[in-house]
């Protein structure tokens, strides 16, 4: 057989028959007497387990050392590797699938959130403070805009295993969040030394939950919580703050 015929039997074009010939997967047939190689049997069941091989997925360097290995070991352990490898992405597609049909749920319902997508939880967090009636107009406030940009920030920049706490957290103090827009509000333009401060962190320690002063440190290696207090207008910054080292003073308890 010439190229063309083998390269159509075993359903694979001459240029990868000659692209296997150069990696030295395919041994070079003999040539006939007029300089065309010569493909026989042998040949074609090579280059079919070669093509088979490729399109499992296995690497050209890995098929030249199943083809090397005569006893079937470095195949098994190729192919085992290989089979973890597509489980890890079908798994990786199921939940990226999963959270796709969510998004798109919520787009044909009109409710995508302007800030998406987001994680599951700052989704469910943001629907709960749009869902909440004793709010008032939030959207004259402008920590409550600023405040979705925040959560937006920490919801992209915190990993999963501690978002999820994270979103608890702020859960539990969903349904003060007016009353925590507003003390904020009113520390803009204010000195961030005066009384003013010491009594709306004060205020404010008394509406955030425990578990939150752990997910909002003073400083951190990534930068995150300089970003968020350089966000906020002196005064609040200083609020907030005194307030979080008040909740962390109450987390310990008397001394």
């Amino acid at each position: 057989m010439r190229i063309g015929e083998v390269a159509a039997l075993v359903g694979v074009t001459p240029r990868a028959v000659r692209h296997y010939h150069h990696l030295g997967l395919l041994p070079e047939p003999p040539r006939r007497s007029n300089g065309y190689r010569d493909y026989g049997v042998r040949d074609a069941v090579l280059l079919a387990r070669i093509r088979r091989l490729t399109e499992l997925g296995v690497g050209l360097d890995e098929v030249r050392d199943v083809l090397a290995d005569t006893e079937g070991h470095d195949l098994r352990e190729v192919l085992e590797e290989l089979d973890a490898d597509l489980a890890r992405q079908e798994a990786l597609v199921r939940e990226r699938r999963t959270r796709l049909a969510g998004l798109l749920a919520q787009a044909q319902a009109g409710s995508l959130l302007s800030e998406g997508p987001v994680s599951p939880e700052l989704s469910g967090l943001l629907a709960a403070l749009g869902d909440l009636g004793d709010l008032g107009d939030l959207g004259d406030s402008p920590m409550a805009v600023k405040d979705r940009e925040h959560l937006a920030l920490l919801d992209a920049a915190t990993p999963k295993e501690r978002r999820v706490s994270l979103m608890a957290a702020l859960h539990e103090m969903r349904e003060h969040a007016g009353q925590v827009y507003s003390l904020l509000d009113g520390l803009v333009g204010q000195e961030p030394d005066g009384p003013h401060v010491a009594r709306a962190a004060s205020a404010l320690a008394a509406l955030l939950p425990d578990g939150l002063a752990t997910h909002v440190p003073d400083t951190d290696a990534h930068g995150l919580a300089e970003a968020l207090y350089e966000d906020l207008a002196p005064a609040q910054a200083a609020a907030v703050h005194r307030a979080l080292e008040l909740v962390k003073r109450r987390q310990e308890g008397p001394a």
